[in-house]
């Protein structure tokens, strides 16, 4: 099987996007030749559209990224596997400090810097203690024999997501 050549492949594409263009100009054209009414139902017509299939992929997407993201989470939680937060939260640092400065036109000074550093490790500290009081509750659970169910807080989470997916998805119809 032999392969087809770059100059090939990037003179279709080439084609394929002059076939696009004159096919935007002529639309255009017609468009413009017609009467204020016919132009504007179809543009409002063409905006609905636009607007109806965006919202449409955008609510894919975020619930593709949310659902990931809650996915992700549960696999942490359940020790499938370990996400490096630290390395995350860094990154994330960097990049909101980045977007921060181009839209400001300033950095954020070291007292911000400081306070997100503590406000961290704090979070962290909170979480190993929760980690200590669930295998308390755990061995005393066991202790006493009491094998009732307890909510924590992922079940929690997903319980308000699905809520709130449902009623995003009622009141977006």
């Amino acid at each position: 099987m032999a392969k087809p050549k770059k100059d090939d492949s990037s003179e279709e594409a080439k084609k394929i996007v002059d076939d696009a263009k004159n096919f935007i100009e002529k639309a255009i054209a017609d468009i413009g030749s017609t009467s204020a009414t016919k132009q504007l139902i179809l543009g409002t017509a063409s905006g609905w559209i636009t607007g109806f299939i965006t919202m449409k992929i955008g609510k894919l997407a975020a619930v593709g990224i949310g659902g990931g993201v809650i996915l992700l989470h549960v696999a942490s939680q359940k020790g499938y596997i370990d996400v490096n937060w630290d390395k995350i939260n860094k990154r994330v640092d960097k990049i909101t400090d980045k977007i921060e400065k181009e839209a400001t036109g300033k950095s954020p000074d070291w007292f911000d810097k400081v306070e997100r550093f503590v406000d961290r490790k704090l979070d962290k500290a909170e979480g190993l203690l929760k980690k200590k009081e669930h295998k308390v509750k755990h061995w005393y659970n066991n202790f006493i024999g009491d094998d009732q169910y307890h909510a924590t807080e992922t079940h929690v989470f997903l319980a308000s997501f699905v809520a709130g997916m449902a009623i995003g998805l009622l009141c977006g119809k």
